[in-house]
């Protein structure tokens, strides 16, 4: 045990926590401005600014009774944060936050490695520990405060006069690079945390607010035979449009759904980077430039207006970590489970196993409206090798590890490209089981990808950056369509080719959904179906 004053703790402590736990931060400052002499005053200035940054957050916050925690706490998160900003290139913002919290126990065992635990031990634990043995000594409370108030003083004076002495320099980086202070440890991911809990709980509980309650499906008035409607709508994981063959990809990924006669949608784009954010996004009413996090929660998405109807049957089978709270109030199987899902080795539940027993469920529902959304682990990454049995193994030298920096960027490619060759197999048994339905029901499926991912290029991985900033590989995603003969009588099929190739996004799916249902309601925008033109 060693004696200290509080003031000295934190000074040392924000030195510390500037120097060590910021190499994202530099290493992207120096992109911008590069280590020349024009230059090496602004950036000596920088991190100047940043320690008594530090050292007046510190003071302004604790207290002699809180100090010890409150660094306890900086230390252990901003050594996790500090490892995943330096190894995957992501940000810690409010979605970011949201995605983790919302991350089950099997996704974070896929982030784990050795290194990870290195980092939390030397850059955590051991700081954490040398502070809660420390011995702090107080002066008395008016001292105290005369020496917080010095503290206080002497650094907004050295902040202020770093700003006004490279004022050239802090006016672009304030204005022209804002994306620079998102890798700043710990002030961001402490702001984010705030954000997220602004916006999260802000207003109290949550009040449902009703859509599309006047929806009613047309074809029920024309009591047709056969016209019942049995859609798939698969919500791929991570799966970027460019390494589909579809889409020109070089290697075949894409050999069983490139047979069937689909519709591919070139050019479609996620409403976020995140699962957390596109998968209530795309469901929801509101487009991307209206959407929000509070507005998704409280307000009903289009699986509820297709429940207003009576005559749509919904089933979520979910084999990613959840639905992200648009199923809540439709029927929810959990295929992440072996009781559920027949088809789980060493702990990896495929995909493919959520075709199992639907049969049952279709005769079940048998003479209405069926829909049944299927939410893939598809390539969640880092360990991309996981996500696909051997068999399907066709592109070789993978990456089997989760740590990808580890592995070149061939490698990495070809573990991701191996689990979208298996998303290919998914779906064509998907197809193929629709097709056994195409006499007695209009059948068709969709699939559309939540997001992106990045894979090493510009040293980026994974995904989850701000939507701004963020790279075409995470939100430009891969979609398709394809529809058995029945429901082809119904669609201009012509026209939807044409028009393939136009930009659409995740905003399309409200309204399309509620096309290829004929629901009839205030909230269907035609102009926003991707599918009917006329019906």
């Amino acid at each position: 045990m060693f004696t200290i004053s509080g003031r000295r703790l934190i000074i040392y402590a924000s030195l510390f926590l500037t120097l060590f736990y910021n190499y994202s931060f530099f290493t992207n400052v120096l992109v911008i401005y590069p280590l020349e002499l024009k230059n090496i005053g602004f950036l000596i200035s920088l991190v100047i600014v940043l320690i008594f940054f530090n050292i007046l957050f510190f003071t302004l916050i604790s207290s002699r009774y809180t100090v010890k925690a409150i660094l306890i706490i900086t230390f252990l998160v901003s050594s996790l944060t500090s490892y995943f900003m330096n190894t995957y290139h992501v940000v810690i913002d409010d979605s970011m936050i949201r995605n983790m919290l919302q991350t089950n126990i099997n996704e974070s065992i896929d982030l784990f490695s050795f290194k990870q635990v290195l980092y939390f031990l030397i850059f955590g634990v051991l700081p954490s520990v040398l502070i809660y043995k420390s011995n702090l000594k107080y002066k008395t409370m008016r001292k105290e405060f005369i020496s917080k108030a010095k503290i206080i003083t002497i650094s907004l004076i050295v902040i202020v006069a770093c700003f006004l002495s490279f004022s050239k320099h802090y006016t672009s980086f304030l204005r022209e690079h804002k994306p620079l202070r998102y890798s700043v440890n710990p002030t961001y991911w402490m702001y984010s945390v705030g954000k997220y809990m602004n916006l999260t709980f802000r207003n109290g509980e949550v009040t449902l607010a009703s859509t599309g309650g006047d929806a009613k499906v047309i074809h029920i008035d024309a009591q047709e035979e056969n016209e019942n409607e049995l859609i798939i709508l698969v919500v791929g994981e991570a799966a970027r449009a460019d390494h589909f063959s579809l889409n020109g990809y070089a290697k075949q990924t894409n050999p069983l759904v490139s047979k069937e006669n689909i519709i591919n949608f070139s050019n479609m784009y996620s409403c976020g980077t995140s699962t957390a954010e596109s998968v209530p996004c795309m469901f929801s009413i509101f487009d991307k430039s209206n959407y929000s996090y509070k507005k998704g929660v409280s307000t009903e998405n289009v699986l509820d207006v297709l429940s207003h109807t009576d005559y749509v049957n919904i089933l979520w089978r979910d084999n990613n970590s959840d639905s992200k709270g648009v199923a809540l109030r439709v029927p929810f199987e959990d295929y992440r489970d072996p009781k559920n899902n027949t088809i789980c080795i060493d702990g990896e539940c495929r995909d493919e196993g959520m075709l199992v027993g639907l049969d049952e469920y279709i005769e079940k529902n048998k003479g209405e409206d069926i829909l049944i959304i299927l939410h893939q682990m598809g390539n969640h990454g880092p360990a991309y090798y996981k996500r696909y049995p051997k068999s399907f193994e066709k592109f070789t030298p993978v990456c089997q590890t989760n740590q990808l920096e580890e592995c070149s960027k061939e490698e990495i490619s070809n573990a991701y490209d191996n689990a979208i060759l298996y998303t290919d197999y998914f779906l064509s048994k998907t197809i193929n089981f629709l097709k056994k339905y195409d006499k007695t029901h209009e059948v068709g499926m969709i699939y559309m990808s939540d997001h992106g991912e990045s894979l090493g290029e510009n040293g980026i991985y994974l995904h989850g950056l701000p939507y701004f900033m963020a790279p075409d590989a995470q939100t430009h995603i891969a979609s398709f369509i394809w529809f058995g003969e029945k429901l082809s009588e119904d669609i201009n099929i012509e026209k939807v080719k044409e028009n393939s190739d136009k930009e659409f996004s995740q905003d399309n799916l409200f309204h399309t959904l509620l096309g290829l249902f004929e629901v009839q309601s205030k909230v269907y925008k035609k102009e926003m179906d991707i599918v009917y033109d006329n019906k």
